[in-house]
């Protein structure tokens, strides 16, 4: 399917960040956003500042068309975004990110770099943790960049094969 086929939904989903540490990763996840129309949550405390060089370097000139939020605390995140469904994204995830049918609207959720979500989210929200499939002797986790951008382009396949032409 072509850009010019391609149907957005009207509702966007949304990218989660809970304490990201890497400035690049979240500037090239910004681009992602503005290029698909998905909101940004920055969730609890960044490991750089909003201002750092390399991120406004990876998301180049988009800034302007990146909707973002930040939050201070996990627990306002969720406040903000409920009733919304929520899917958490961790390579401990014991549900294939392709079992999920993805609706408009939806939060798909990362942790950081380095450390992944904290236990207390892979532990409260177990029902709902997805993986990507990786094989994981040779590879212990994907870039967080490359994970959003599989999982996002996966959730806007299943929303524009339901939308009907105008």
């Amino acid at each position: 399917m072509n850009t010019a086929e391609f149907k957005w939904p009207k509702k966007p989903f949304h990218i989660a960040l809970v304490e990201p540490e890497i400035p690049p990763n979240t500037g090239n996840i910004a681009r992602l956003c503005a290029a698909t129309g998905s909101r940004l949550h920055l969730v609890g405390q960044l490991g750089f500042a909003l201002t750092d060089r390399e991120l406004k370097r990876a998301g180049l000139d988009y800034w302007e068309s990146v909707d973002m939020v930040r939050h201070d605390d996990f627990k306002s995140f969720m406040s903000a975004l409920s009733p919304a469904r929520f899917f958490f994204f961790s390579a401990r995830g014991g549900k294939n990110y392709l079992s999920v049918k993805y609706r408009a609207g939806d939060v798909l959720v990362f942790g950081g770099e380095s450390r992944g979500l904290p236990d207390e989210i892979l532990k409260t929200y177990a029902d709902n943790l997805l993986a990507i499939p990786i094989k994981t002797k040779n590879v212990r986790s994907l870039n967080l960049a490359t994970a959003v951008g599989i999982v996002l382009y996966e959730a806007l396949r299943h929303v524009s094969v339901d939308l009907k032409p105008d």
